[in-house]
């Protein structure tokens, strides 16, 4: 049984907690999240490759990886097991090259294969933790990569993160996947925070031999769930593997590609609608 004086400290920690997180973000411009109503639809290979495009671009960019339970952007990025360093300003973020800074929960892990058995509580704690210690600089965007679904992860998120400019909402355009988005959407919309546009991830796969598209999953469900919510759909991206590697997820370094050219096209959308100062100097 917890005591008043006990519930009043632990207040006064969350309040404090609070600031130094407001403080950590007010040093990046902007903020995105990347969500999905399930697994397996490419959310964190969307997300790697939207921050490693802006990166690309010149902009200072960062990727935070809060995906506890399947944290692979380390493993997307190629990096290796690594001794996080920290300074007086907190904990410092791996970089990967010249604009791309990386923080994940696999960092943390001693061993990459050891399974994360936490229940709400203190998964929220490990997120607002970290959304606290890690010092980023000043950045012009952070990408967050979410877990799929709706849960106490995205509230820890989505609630501790002031100023977010908005959501993108990866999807395939399979069934389930599109009712499962939508669900996202609906909890986006509860949170009063922005869905900034959908992707479809999936939409189909490009013969080899003839380079017709064609549809693994049905055809159409990203422009049907656009409709129904009023969302815009910022593109989608089919599989072309002509030109994929199964270790190989940054699609965007091979621009002839289609996957490459549509992801492109996507960035292109946000940097507009959310970097509208910044890219006028690019």
């Amino acid at each position: 049984m917890i005591t008043e004086q006990e519930n009043q400290e632990q207040k006064l920690a969350y309040m404090q907690q609070d600031i130094i997180i407001t403080k950590r973000m007010d040093q990046i411009k902007h903020k995105i999240a990347v969500m999905s109503g399930k697994g397996g639809v490419g959310k964190s290979t969307m997300a790697v490759n939207i921050a490693a495009s802006f990166a690309k671009k010149g902009y200072k960019t960062g990727i935070l990886d809060v995906d506890i339970h399947g944290p692979n952007v380390p493993k997307m990025l190629k990096i290796g097991k690594t001794d996080l360093k920290v300074n007086e300003e907190g904990i410092l973020p791996v970089k990967v090259g010249e604009n791309l800074k990386v923080m994940s929960s696999q960092f943390l892990l001693s061993d990459e294969n050891s399974p994360i058995i936490w229940r709400g509580p203190k998964k929220t704690a490990a997120i607002r933790q970290f959304l606290s210690d890690v010092s980023w600089g000043n950045l012009d965007i952070l990408v967050i990569d979410c877990p799929p679904g709706t849960g106490d992860e995205h509230l820890a998120i989505l609630q501790s993160i002031p100023s977010i400019d908005g959501i993108i909402m990866v999807t395939t355009p399979h069934t389930v996947s599109l009712d499962d988005v939508e669900k996202s959407i609906n909890m986006a919309r509860h949170l009063k925070i922005e869905v900034l546009g959908i992707v479809e991830n999936m939409s189909g796969l490009i013969c080899p031999e003839c380079e017709t598209e064609i549809p693994l999953f049905g055809r159409g469900g990203g422009s049907e769930i656009s409709s129904k919510t009023g969302i815009p759909l910022l593109g989608s991206i089919p599989i072309d593997i002509r030109f994929e590697k199964e270790d190989d997820v940054l699609l965007v370094e091979n621009s002839n590609s289609e996957t490459s050219k549509n992801i492109l096209k996507v960035v292109t959308k946000i940097e507009k609608q959310v970097l509208k100062e910044e890219s006028a100097g690019k």
